[in-house]
């Protein structure tokens, strides 16, 4: 754990990093047809997380990227950071709201 004062840790400044990337990239990732949602945490591969700080992107649907016009695709990184698109299908109210 880090104290106040303390540099911050390699990976508190991937979060950082990634959460600056969030932010500068959101308006446009969000434009694309398939993005539902951004975030920033741990990479998953094969269902399992990683350590590695990720840009989360959530979309509906994964498509093969050879399925995808270039405008489409989202890219592995951006600005460095990592990117991990994740599919949730489509977002609804949750069960708590009264919708």
């Amino acid at each position: 754990m880090s104290m106040p004062g303390d540099p911050p840790s390699n990976a508190e400044t991937a979060y950082q990093r990634a959460q600056i990337v969030k932010r500068t990239h959101a308006e446009s990732l969000l434009k694309m047809a398939n993005v539902v949602g951004l975030g920033v945490g741990l990479r998953q591969r094969d269902g399992k997380l990683t350590d590695e700080v990720a840009l989360i992107v959530l979309v509906r649907q994964k498509h093969p990227i050879h399925h995808l016009h270039p405008e489409e695709q989202i890219p592995a990184s951006i600005e460095g950071v990592p990117v991990d698109v994740q599919e949730i299908g489509e977002p609804h109210a949750g069960a708590g709201d009264k919708t």
